[in-house]
């Protein structure tokens, strides 16, 4: 019994150094390998008559427990392509918006371009809708989540809220043309960066060139700051005209400043204003009369 008992512990004592990472059976003393080294090479060249015996050859006892070992994963590399320079990704939009002949032509140059990393996390290219025979545009800023979803500008909450502000004024939403200064949406619909605006903008300047709408209403602080070119806050500039001076056009355009429908829906008291300044761009439309500020 006292014998078992015993070979009953050295078993368990040996499971717990396998499992502790002990796989190698190693002599009692230290053996100094480099010092063995050096005896064999320095060991004179047996004479004849002489048989020279092999050096004695440590085994290494062969692995006998549990599974074999998997594979190391494959190392991780970079890509060996520099990333492409950020005036390099503005002059490839310019270069495809100019080439644009037509509305068709310009959305599948937008849907195709991949220089605005905001393409990365978005589910759709966001571009408009309504008519783009309308000769009033409607910018805003970006795409939200319903929009991104849906792939079309205008389609959430604040989107249902322009619609019925525009039919109680007496404009008709599908007869004009929506559309965003962004066509993808920033995740979490956070502000557009300053990049995100530019490489986004060639694209829109040649959309207002290919529509040439007769009056523009900007939505939000981005867009107006944008192309309008103000530094004033967008309470300052709301409700007021100003003239659009586009690239490629010799006059201006009568452009006019609307507070966004989502910060109407943030901010319920300010929807007298909005409805006050989007009745008098109806007015101002319906006569004719664009008294234009600088």
């Amino acid at each position: 019994m006292v014998e078992q008992r015993r070979e009953e512990e050295a078993e368990a004592a040996l499971r717990w150094l396998i499992e502790a990472g002990a796989d190698e059976a190693i002599a009692e003393e230290p053996i100094d390998r480099y010092a063995e080294t050096a005896s064999q090479t320095s060991s004179p060249t047996p004479s004849s008559g002489q048989s020279a015996l092999p050096a004695a050859r440590v085994e290494t006892p062969k692995r006998s427990w549990g599974p074999e070992p998997l594979p190391s994963p494959p190392i991780w590399a970079p890509e060996t392509k520099p990333p492409t320079a950020p005036q390099e990704l503005l002059e490839d939009a310019r270069r495809l918006a100019a080439a644009a002949q037509s509305l068709q032509e310009l959305h599948e140059a937008i849907a195709a371009f991949e220089g605005c990393s905001l393409k990365k996390s978005a589910t759709n290219t966001v571009i408009f809708r309504g008519d783009p025979r309308s000769k009033i545009m409607l910018i805003g800023e970006a795409p939200g989540r319903e929009e991104d979803l849906q792939g079309k500008p205008f389609v959430g909450a604040a989107g249902q809220l322009l619609d019925r502000m525009l039919t109680w004024a007496g404009l008709e939403p599908s007869k004009l043309f929506i559309t965003n200064l962004l066509f993808w949406r920033p995740p979490g619909n956070r502000t557009p960066e300053q990049r995100e605006i530019a490489l986004c903008l060639p694209f829109v300047e040649r959309q207002i060139a290919l529509i040439q709408p007769e009056y523009l209403l900007l939505l939000g602080n981005v867009s107006t700051k944008t192309l309008l070119e103000r530094q004033e806050g967008i309470t300052r500039l709301r409700g007021r005209w100003f003239p659009y001076h586009h690239p490629e056009a010799k006059d201006p355009l009568p452009a006019m400043v609307m507070l966004h429908p989502a910060f109407l829906l943030r901010q319920p008291a300010q929807k007298r204003l909005a409805w006050r300044d989007l009745l008098a761009f109806q007015d101002a439309v319906s006569r004719g009369q664009l008294p234009l500020s600088e």
